[in-house]
């Protein structure tokens, strides 16, 4: 396992395995790369890489205004440098939205893309809650955070795992906060383009929490029905940090999918 930069300032942690196909996970706002480690861990026997976006974790932002273009650029530029040639892409929330951005583009660069807990086509009710999140977040941090993870994550998993928490809760404490709420803003504010999302041409899998009240159901439902190839598949139990609370079936499906997506040759 390498944990660095690359030349472009992108912090990284490369797990380098030949045997099989490269998995890429891009996580969401205010995390960082080691939200993924319940999946590191199980794909242990694939080459996997997770990095921090820009403005978050180690990797800086030297920008006034963030895009989603940044970030595409971000991740072409990191598997390039990497001579990761082809991949799975797996986005989690904005992680998914740049996934969504970087298949529309780069479609032969990967093997599968899986979306996980992507928003799509907010009701105008959806978009005020967001916004109201997005300005709380701004005047009062610490009822931000606790919010946060009771949104994310079910209140019988947030009682028995307090450590988990703890981590958690840490990971939003130590953002900058001016690079977040750049990001944070862009992601508050998204509104979906159609004709960018039928530009991606592979095998997708979108999937999302049974009880996830911010990217639903059926948003996910909405999106893979509009994607060319792709499945949709319900997290039960989970709300929106499924990937921790729901480990070992996000990891399952994850796996069977991506299995079936490899490259043989």
């Amino acid at each position: 396992m390498s944990d660095t930069f690359n030349s472009f300032g992108t912090f990284y942690s490369l797990n380098k395995n030949s045997k099989k196909n490269s998995i890429v996970f891009v996580h969401g706002v205010g995390l960082t790369h080691e939200m993924w480690k319940p999946q590191i861990d199980f794909f242990s026997d694939y080459t996997t890489l997770t990095y921090d976006l820009l403005g978050h974790g180690k990797t800086p932002l030297n920008k006034s205004k963030i895009t989603f273009k940044h970030f595409a650029d971000q991740l072409l530029n990191l598997i390039n440098e990497l001579k990761l040639n082809k991949i799975h892409l797996v986005g989690f929330s904005l992680g998914a939205l740049i996934a969504r951005e970087f298949a529309s583009k780069y479609s032969d660069k990967l093997h599968s893309l899986i979306l996980l807990g992507s928003i799509y086509k907010r009701s105008e009710e959806q978009k005020k809650v967001v916004i109201n999140r997005f300005n709380l977040a701004k005047t009062n941090r610490s009822i931000a955070k606790k919010s946060a993870l009771q949104r994310w994550l079910t209140d019988d998993f947030i009682s028995k795992n307090p450590k988990t928490l703890k981590k958690l809760f840490s990971t939003l404490e130590n953002n900058n906060y001016e690079n977040f709420f750049k990001c944070y803003e862009l992601f508050a504010h998204y509104e979906d383009d159609d004709n960018i999302i039928r530009k991606i041409n592979v095998k997708t899998l979108v999937s999302t929490g049974e009880n996830d009240i911010g990217s639903t159901t059926e948003m996910s439902r909405n999106l893979s029905k509009l994607i060319r190839g792709s499945q949709f598949i319900e997290i039960k139990n989970g709300k929106h940090l499924c990937s921790t609370e729901c480990a070992n079936d996000v990891n399952m499906i994850f796996k069977q999918f991506i299995e079936k997506n490899n490259d043989r040759a």
